[in-house]
């Protein structure tokens, strides 16, 4: 068990390697492959303590950027998310009873991934494992299959993988060749990738203002970062002027860019109609909107040239321990660095996309890119673009900005729409709709980026595919778990004798 127990936790290293800031893909399906042999022949009383160390290998290296927050809020979270992979060792045991097991337990690890992408409160999606895919020949399964089903076919190919390595398996043959039908399944759509049809183009500005200091502390500067989204905007202004740039349809501004409700703050309001006067164009504002004395909204606000604030986007996923305490009436305000957290932050819940410039655009803000129901609610509700409103300056000297923009990507091809991302310091871009970087800004700097984009209101596969297995997951997972206990226990009762464990054949008595 300690020998398993170690190798589970390196083969959760291995499987972080995927993401940036390494992004070696092949290891995934072996990472995989490692976890279920190391689980699989277990009692499920055993099997958890393997597949725990998996989620501590993974987790904690994975998010080693949730540091900057807290060492406490890096440990506590990595933990959590830990557990669920102790979980899925659990399962594994049980599951293998069934027939077609390795399916079993790949619809289970996609089961485990959306559990966990939103619960408890509001869970962490980081880690899925089709957030890897970019930049490799898998990437144009995105808008087939959703990122939802990519993890689960890519999970799939790690189990059958793993079968195929078992030499007890009497099925091997039938492993390899689900194997081989996997990864046609996963390569097909690059030989025909998914053709968007574009309904119109529309050019958008993503402003990134930086962060004085060491980059890190907006809200140490927040007069400083608004005024330099203004003084960036109105120098953009200058240029179209000078006609050295098209004037944009609308400029795009970050999270915290704002850092103070601009309704009742009269110096950020006179700043930002400032900008949209000079531009001429609508702004779509990050900004921090008061709700009360004890709680806090963060909004994507579209500032007209002529109406001033109007519609806005609420974040639909603040981060509890960071936006917000659960369970405040438990663990208080002045526990650790939650007396830093004097508001919560309100939860939004709309489903329709932004009017702004012109076009319809599905909002997210930070973290938010991650889930999948507010851009699979917006997009199907009529958005023809999407855009990030990020800040990120409290993670800019960590790889934690470049999975994000990798996610963003991810996105960017399983929507198949244009993306433009706003960052306060990094990372900006503006993504086309087959996940290229079009436009990218360098971190720390401040930069205006203005790129024509297409607009397109066609739903991929994959946006109809990622809901639907994201939806059936868990129930068949607890059907097929419910399933392989009743095997088991008529089992039992039929043959009267103990559950046959390899790892024990090993044990005899010290004498004869």
């Amino acid at each position: 068990m300690l020998l398993r127990t170690l190798l589970a936790g390196l083969a959760g290293v291995a499987l972080s390697l995927s993401a940036p800031p390494v992004g070696v893909f092949w290891v995934l399906p072996l990472a995989v492959a490692a976890y279920v042999l190391l689980t699989v022949d277990l009692k499920p009383q055993r099997a958890w303590v393997p597949g725990l160390a998996f989620g501590v290998g993974y987790c904690y290296t994975l998010m080693w950027w949730m540091r900057a927050v807290d060492v406490y809020a890096w440990l506590a979270l990595a933990g959590l998310e830990s557990l669920f992979y102790g979980l899925l060792g659990a399962a594994v045991p049980l599951l293998r009873r069934l027939p077609a097991w390795p399916v079993w337990v790949a619809v289970a690890w996609s089961a485990m991934e959306v559990l966990r992408s939103g619960w408890p409160f509001s869970g962490m999606p980081w880690g899925r494992l089709a957030f890897a895919v970019v930049d490799t020949p898998v990437a144009p399964s995105l808008a087939y299959f959703g990122a939802t089903g990519v993890s689960l076919l890519l999970a799939l190919s790690g189990t059958l993988l793993a079968a195929l390595a078992m030499r007890d398996n009497p099925r091997r043959l039938a492993a390899g060749a689900g194997l081989v039908a996997t990864a046609a399944v996963l390569l097909a759509p690059a030989l025909h990738p998914w053709d968007p049809t574009p309904d119109g183009m529309l050019r958008v500005a993503s402003v990134q203002g930086d962060v004085p200091g060491d980059g890190t502390e907006v809200l140490a500067h927040f007069r400083e970062v608004t005024d330099n989204h203004v003084r960036a905007t109105v120098e953009l202004a200058d240029e179209v002027e000078a006609g050295e740039r098209e004037l944009p349809d609308f400029v795009l501004w970050p999270e915290n860019s704002t850092a103070v409700d601009p309704f009742a703050d009269a110096q950020t309001r006179t700043g930002i109609e400032t900008a949209v006067a000079a531009i001429g164009v609508p702004i779509l504002v990050g900004a921090m909107v008061d709700a009360g004395p004890d709680h806090v909204m963060n909004q994507g606000v579209v500032w007209d040239p002529v109406l001033g604030g109007g519609d806005r986007y609420t974040k639909r996923h603040p981060v509890p321990f960071g936006e917000y305490i659960p369970w405040r009436d438990v663990f208080g305000d002045s526990f650790g660095k939650l007396e830093m957290i004097p508001r919560d932050m309100l939860s939004g819940t709309r489903k329709e996309p932004l009017r702004v410039g012109g076009a319809l655009v599905a909002d997210a803000i930070c973290f938010d890119v991650a889930y999948d129901d507010g851009l699979y609610d917006q997009v199907t509700n009529g958005a023809e673009m999407v855009v990030v409103q990020t800040s990120n300056a409290m993670f800019i000297h960590t790889s934690q900005i470049e999975q994000q923009l990798e996610i963003s990507r991810v996105r960017a091809i399983e929507l198949g729409r244009s993306l433009a991302i706003a960052s306060v310091n990094g990372r900006t871009a503006i993504i086309g709709p087959d996940g290229a970087v079009l436009a990218a800004a360098d971190p720390r700097t401040t930069t205006v980026l203005d790129t024509e984009v297409t607009l397109d209101s066609s739903i991929t596969p994959g946006t109809r595919v990622g809901h639907w297995v994201g939806l059936l997951s868990g129930p068949l997972t607890v059907l097929a778990v419910a399933a392989a206990l009743l095997v088991y226990r008529r089992g039992r009762r039929t043959t009267g004798a103990q559950e046959d464990v390899p790892e024990h054949r090993d044990l005899a008595p010290a004498t004869r």
